[in-house]
């Protein structure tokens, strides 16, 4: 991957995290219990990697990373 490729790949994945969180957080405001539902979920995720950098429980650790986030954000 380019240097250029690599920056707009993280560009991409800086916007989409914001944007994702956002909506979580504006969900959650309205119809409380989507941060339980995803919470209860984490169990299925995994990373889809073939090699030795695959870790599905540091793909689960970044998930509720983020929904502790997005419950202090929503409790403000």
């Amino acid at each position: 991957m380019s240097d250029d490729t690599a920056v707009q790949a993280r560009r991409r994945e800086i916007a989409s995290e914001h944007l994702l969180f956002k909506l979580i957080e504006y969900v959650e405001q309205r119809h409380p219990g989507l941060l339980d539902y995803l919470e209860g979920s984490l169990d299925h995720l995994g990373d889809p990697a073939r090699d030795e950098t695959k870790d599905d429980e540091a793909v689960r650790g970044i998930a509720r990373r983020m929904i502790t986030g997005a419950r202090a954000e929503v409790a403000e």
